[in-house]
């Protein structure tokens, strides 16, 4: 990053991540280069890389409580590089990817109310769609 985030902070903002990759983009001269195709690519490119971690273990249990530290890392390298193109694709879309959340988090709640629990395995529930 170019600035403004320092390790071990608390917390970090989408803004602030918006912020720090137009500025990385900025400059590198890469702003010609990250249309929205271009990103949306490359954002697919890094979840098959993160996807390649995981498709020979089987289910992992959470936490990853049996992987090694530098398996952990990789898989921490991945998400920021799914989690910067997802933010910098929304920025070139002129999309609020946190208002965004937001409102999908309320219609979620609308189309999946707490009071229909099912945990049926069978149904399928992943909690978005």
């Amino acid at each position: 990053m170019t600035g403004g985030i320092e390790e071990g902070d608390q917390s970090v903002s989408l803004d602030l991540l918006k912020q720090e990759m137009a500025n990385f983009a900025k400059e590198r001269d890469w702003d010609q280069f990250h249309s929205p195709r271009n990103l949306l690519l490359a954002l697919v490119g890094e979840v098959r890389e993160l996807s390649e971690i995981f498709q020979w273990k089987g289910e992992v249990p959470k936490g990853l409580p049996d992987w090694k530290e530098e398996e952990k890392v990789h898989v921490g390298e991945e998400l920021s590089d799914v989690l910067l193109y997802l933010v910098r694709l929304s920025d070139i879309c002129g999309i609020d990817l946190g208002k965004a959340v937001l409102r999908k988090v309320e219609h979620n709640a609308i189309k999946y109310p707490a009071s229909k629990k099912n945990l049926n395995s069978n149904n399928g529930i992943t909690g978005s769609s």
